[in-house]
């Protein structure tokens, strides 16, 4: 009885295609919206967590402030800016750090090679940066101690500079001129995804040229005004709660700088709480505004499966008539209602998909779907399909058999 009322009720959808591929619009794009948003939040989540994962949770950055030209004689004054001596002091009156490494940007205004020039970001970092970050290379090696110790002229490129000067051949062993200085290729650095969390690099280190910290800081000139380091990356011993060492390294900062604020400090374990904090909003939100749609879509099915009870009304006293009872009656309404947002719900979820690849492809930002986010909208539509169909249902099992017959 069951399959036959199944059967039923889709024969009876068949035969108003129109009717019902309208009704099924509202399901569509309501479980299409939901699996869209959720698969974007999902993906720019992994994406902020992937950026503050590559700082690393064990770190604590205290980073030089941008300071407006106009000003910077007069901090200068007061403070030198973030330095070595930051460095020492940490080491020295903090406890449970186990290391502080310098980064220094070199601003270039020239980077060539041999028949080839770009443009680019060059960064003079510690050979130990690899031990707290998570840093890949696609060939050749990181520049080590002695590099460090002899200010070696060696650097490890990104794949955008390694494109623009050398091409897709060789690159190791390979010269490239920054500012006035020549520098030997040693390795280049693995695809990077762009960072998308506050506070962490909004940079591609696909553009980016590393060099020893000490090379940087002996064979490139510095305007006298900026400060000697831009980032002191401060490395926590395990189970160290990095919060914690901030709040110590922060009255330590304000009294070497002389209460200047030319300095700010950031903490990736922060963050990465924000950043989930920040996400679980967004996918609220989103998931809500989304939730309407599935709302419309059931108030959508209630209104034509009312109409089409008042539609079939003598169909309705003709089978009552030839022994269905109001069960069968109820059964074959709820069917109805619930192969709309069934087939609705699928639908939805292929458009949902392939939103989302879309946006992927044409904004350049990650998207994950998730089988929660399948199992949500595709559970969420046929709930609001079933309910939509109860009311229409209960009306229709209701009716009198006899004025069921005489209705026209």
């Amino acid at each position: 009885m069951r399959d036959e009322t199944f059967a039923t009720a889709i024969g009876n959808l068949a035969v108003h295609k129109l009717r019902t591929t309208l009704t099924m619009l509202g399901m569509i794009f309501g479980v299409g919206a939901v699996i869209a948003m959720l698969s974007i939040g999902a993906g720019a989540e992994q994406k902020a967590l992937d950026a503050i994962g590559r700082l690393g949770l064990r770190n604590v950055l205290v980073r030089a402030k941008e300071v407006k030209p106009e000003e910077r004689a007069e901090l200068r004054k007061k403070s030198l800016g973030v330095s070595l001596r930051d460095g020492e002091a940490i080491m020295e009156a903090v406890p449970n750090v186990e290391r502080v490494m310098p980064r220094v940007e070199v601003k270039p205004y020239k980077i060539m090679a041999p028949g080839a020039k770009t443009k680019g970001k060059v960064f003079g970092i510690s050979s130990r940066y690899r031990d707290v970050a998570d840093v890949g290379l696609a060939e050749g090696r990181f520049f080590d101690a002695k590099d460090e110790r002899e200010h070696a002229q060696v650097a490890v490129i990104g794949q955008e500079i390694r494109r623009s000067l050398f091409g897709y051949g060789a690159v190791l062993g390979k010269q490239l001129k920054v500012n006035d200085v020549w520098l030997e290729v040693i390795g280049v650095l693995a695809n990077d995804p762009e960072p998308a969390a506050k506070g962490t690099a909004s940079r591609s280190t696909s553009k980016e040229i590393w060099i020893p910290v000490t090379t940087a800081m002996r064979k490139f000139d510095r305007d006298p005004l900026d400060a000697p380091v831009d980032e002191l990356l401060v490395t926590v011993k395990e189970g160290v709660s990095t919060r914690a060492t901030a709040e110590i390294i922060e009255p330590l900062l304000q009294r070497l700088h002389g209460g200047a604020d030319d300095y700010e400090i950031v903490v990736p374990e922060e963050l990465l709480a924000q950043s989930r904090k920040t996400q679980q909003i967004f996918n609220i939100v989103m998931g809500s505004i989304a939730g309407i749609s599935l709302l419309v879509g059931g108030i959508g099915i209630m209104n034509i499966m009312l109409a089409s009870v008042l539609e079939r009304t003598r169909e309705i006293g003709v089978r009552r008539a030839i022994g269905a009872t109001r069960k069968d009656i109820r059964s074959q309404f709820v069917v109805e209602s619930f192969a709309i947002s069934l087939i609705g719900g699928i639908a939805g979820i292929i458009i949902g998909i392939v939103l989302a690849r879309i946006v992927a492809a044409y904004a350049g930002w990650p998207t994950v779907i998730t089988v929660s986010s399948l199992a949500l909208s595709t559970g969420v539509s046929v709930a609001v399909g079933l309910v939509s169909g109860i009311y229409p249902a209960a009306r229709a099992a209701e009716m009198n058999p006899v004025e069921a017959l005489r209705y026209e």
